[in-house]
């Protein structure tokens, strides 16, 4: 009866689960069950040298990378399953768990889904996303919102459609033309200026190729190269800016919309929102004509039910996409051994197929280490739903309280020597290392062992994976084949808001091959 009392008292009365957490907050006892112990983490540690304090706020919002890292403070002399595991437990808050084990990470992304005891995704660090998209997106939704969103985009995002013959052949050709198009203006500047090297950063290129192949060549919309380069691409990076802003700042969660101009970066910011929408417009015309994957598209639903996703799929591609394309080519340009060897692997190559890009082997694995070493998704936000145990592949169990909020610290698992180091892979976790992937599979490790969740996991997979695996495969074989490149930096820090990329913008010197 007191067990039933409880679960009625928690489910109906506001405030009942944190209130009878309280002493146990206060006292320090850890709200963690099973086999695997998170080790709890001090918000404040006077003199330990901490990057940051645990938590965003103003100051430090900008640079969440250091945040993870404050979780992880101390914890390589520690052994057992706090090495991996953390907590923040604030008294009168629900407990926050940052995790870096790849069995843990890969437990909580397999049991995210809309059923009940189901963890959701966490929808705390994205709420400006939110607030600039929608709340009906896939990026933001949870249960039968989310459920009914995938269903959507199944269709025309899946492997079976894109991979088709007939329809890989018409988008590769498109994405190539696009590409091809962009590259003959470098190789036309290298013939007329005369000039053997040219110094250039690729970052603010891609973003435009990117942008022109998912408006144009994706979605069938025709907007000009000029004005995305110049009015769009400019606008969208201001408005993702504002989104990681508003996520800290904005707790009142005023629109921008509502917002008084009483600044010139609130007016610039309302302007670039006015081209957000009117881009998701353009783009939502092209329906009409059933071009792109449009003719793929097999529903009814009106185009306002369509509109928040189309904004979430734009702001991708200036997101993930480049970034998953700018790594790779900054990886390139510090290893130029690994540099050649995508070239060997993509000189050949004419029509792009999903059989020629599959043979290619060494830009595949070239790809699987940029997502490793440098995943665009740096970590995976969930939330408890219930109670729940978990079990890892190895037998591990850990009971998570209902509320906590979960942070999947994908980038320091990655970045591990006890996951990637020479012992699990023959190399040091911390190099960009191609090669890593073949004695892989030479050793027998399946895929399903070697998860680097560069897409997430589970259920709530990056429904535009396998459109942003041919999107950077395309520019990235383009690119080798025609020019060499190297780094004009030896280092390569990395800069984070909603995704990772390149602190220089991928600064290389170029020239033709």
């Amino acid at each position: 009866m007191p067990g039933k009392l409880s679960a009625f008292l928690n489910d109906h009365v506001p405030g009942y689960r944190r209130m009878t957490r309280l002493p146990s907050q206060v006292f320090g006892v850890n709200p963690f069950g099973g086999e695997i112990q998170p080790t709890r983490v001090p918000i404040l540690q006077p003199g330990s040298g901490r990057p940051a304090l645990p938590f965003p706020h103003p100051w430090n919002f900008d640079e969440p990378i250091r945040i993870l890292e404050t979780y992880f403070w101390g914890s390589e002399s520690e052994q057992g399953s706090g090495r991996h595991n953390r907590y923040l437990d604030f008294p009168g808050f629900s407990p926050i768990l940052v995790t870096r084990d790849p069995g843990v990470i890969r437990a909580i992304t397999t049991n995210t889904g809309d059923r009940a005891g189901q963890f959701d995704r966490d929808t705390l660090p994205s709420t400006g996303i939110a607030r600039a998209t929608g709340k009906d997106t896939l990026l933001f939704a949870n249960g039968a919102i989310w459920k009914r969103q995938r269903k959507l985009a199944a269709s025309p995002f899946g492997k079976t459609t894109l991979f088709q013959p007939e329809m890989f052949h018409e988008f590769a050709e498109t994405f190539r033309n696009t590409i091809t198009l962009r590259l003959d203006v470098l190789r036309n500047h290298f013939e007329q200026s005369g000039q053997k090297t040219l110094s250039i950063s690729l970052e603010p290129e891609i973003k435009v190729v990117m942008l022109e192949m998912i408006v144009n060549n994706f979605f069938g919309a025709e907007v000009a190269y000029e004005e995305l380069r110049d009015r769009f691409v400019p606008a969208l990076e201001r408005v993702i800016d504002h989104i990681v802003r508003d996520t800290v700042i904005n707790q009142v969660g005023i629109p921008i919309a509502k917002m008084p101009n009483i600044s010139a970066r609130i007016a610039q910011t309302k302007q670039d929102y006015a081209s957000f929408e009117e881009l998701t417009a353009r783009v939502l015309a092209a329906r009409q004509k059933a071009t792109g994957l449009w003719k793929q598209f097999r529903s009814d639903a009106p185009d306002e039910a369509l509109r928040s996703n189309i904004k979430v799929f734009l702001a991708g591609a200036l997101e993930a996409t480049t970034s998953y394309a700018t790594w790779t080519l900054s990886h390139l340009a510090r290893n130029l051994p690994a540099q050649e060897k995508v070239y060997q692997a993509v000189q050949k190559i004419e029509n792009y197929t999903p059989e020629t890009l599959e043979s290619a082997n060494y830009l595949t694995h070239a790809l699987d280490e940029s997502l490793r070493l440098t995943p665009s998704l740096y970590f995976l936000p969930r939330r408890a739903t219930a109670d729940t145990r978990i079990e890892t592949a190895d037998g591990r169990s850990l009971l998570i309280p209902q509320g906590t909020h979960i942070l999947l610290d994908v980038w320091h698992a990655n970045r591990h020597d006890d996951f990637w180091g020479i012992e699990a892979t023959g190399y040091p976790a911390n190099e960009f290392v191609p090669e890593r992937w073949s004695e892989l599979a030479a050793a027998g490790r399946a895929s399903k062992e070697t998860l680097h969740f560069g897409f997430g996991h589970g259920p709530r997979v990056c429904p535009g994976k396998h459109l942003g695996q041919l999107e950077v495969a395309l520019i990235v074989g383009a690119f080798v084949k025609v020019f060499q490149f190297k780094a004009l930096h030896p280092e390569n820090p990395a800069k984070a808001g909603v995704s990772t990329k390149p602190l220089d913008g991928t600064l290389v010197e170029l020239e033709l091959r």
